[in-house]
């Protein structure tokens, strides 16, 4: 019978104590701002939440959804991310499959002209002359183009790449096969779980970026759910600020609560919102994504 030694024991012990302690510390915080979303807002205003809601009220999700604009802008930022997650992946595959082809001349200077972008660039004004330049501002395909190439995504996906066995290309180049049927047939399908960890990286990009409509899109139509966010809890700021000055002012009662503004509550429920199409795509790419990350970075 093996018997674990002292040391090994202590070391069980601290890293599953060091684990919890991990897990706590990430999700405590999560059920906190669940708490404060899911709880009355006049309510939230005395603090005092843990992990679950002290008077229970969807008023928050209720002032978030009844919006008119979130409609549409839903709309929108699932259309960016379905169709500019799938066009990243093209891109960025398909330039990772380039660069594993022994015959392609000037590997060397065409990946150092990819290099160039990531160590310099020209700022915002030149980036937004240069969108305007390309018909781009106000302009869906503003959300999908510019980020749909990314070295360093490409680059991992390259590394994957190397992993696959060249034989099985050969075997395919032998029986007739061009380079686009060798990557589609063989190497596509062998490669779901790094194409699983870029899909997860890019979506989350897509959803959370708020930026690209502030600089870029004038048009309401095109606003993304993250602006729209954004903008609501700004509003409630400034409107929860001004109630507070009138108070000191003496112009508004402190008592009437009914038309107390909380920002906290408000953004409480706008991270529930955005996080929570994450939080449920991710469990499935889980298995993926941790076999996507180790597998290119192991060689026998």
């Amino acid at each position: 019978m093996n018997h674990e030694s002292l040391s090994y024991r202590i070391f069980k012990i601290g890293n599953a104590s060091l684990l919890i302690l991990i897990v706590v510390a990430m999700v405590f915080p999560y059920l906190n701002v669940l708490a404060y979303a899911l709880n009355d807002p006049t309510d939230s205003q005395f603090g005092g939440l843990t992990f679950y809601p002290r008077e229970l009220s969807f008023a928050n999700f209720e002032m978030l959804l009844t919006n008119s604009a979130i409609i549409q802008s839903t709309l929108i930022s699932v259309l960016r991310v379905v169709i500019g997650t799938a066009f990243a992946l093209l891109v960025q595959y398909t330039c990772a499959y380039a660069f594993t082809l022994k015959g392609l001349q000037g590997k060397g200077a065409i990946l150092i002209f990819l290099m160039i972008p990531m160590y310099f660039g020209g700022g915002l004004i030149p980036v937004y002359l240069l969108y305007s330049k390309m018909h781009l501002l106000n302009n869906f395909l503003v959300y999908i183009l510019p980020v749909s190439f990314s070295l360093y995504n490409m680059v991992i996906i390259r590394s994957f790449l190397y992993t696959i066995p060249d034989s099985l290309a050969e075997s395919a180049r032998i029986d007739g096969a061009n380079e686009f049927v060798i990557m589609l047939r063989i190497y596509v399908p062998l490669s779901m779980p790094i194409l699983a960890v870029m899909a997860l990286w890019t979506a989350v990009y897509h959803w959370n970026d708020w930026t690209t409509t502030l600089y870029f899109v004038t048009d309401q139509k095109l606003n993304t759910l993250q602006y729209i966010l954004m903008q609501i809890l700004k509003e409630g700021e400034r409107m929860a600020s001004m109630f507070q000055e009138a108070i000191r002012a003496g112009i508004a009662s402190g008592t009437n609560t009914q038309t107390q503004v909380t920002p906290q509550a408000i953004r409480a429920a706008n991270i529930i919102l955005t996080t929570i199409p994450i939080v449920i795509v991710y469990p499935f790419l889980q298995k993926h994504f941790v076999k996507g990350i180790t597998l290119g970075a192991v060689k026998e």
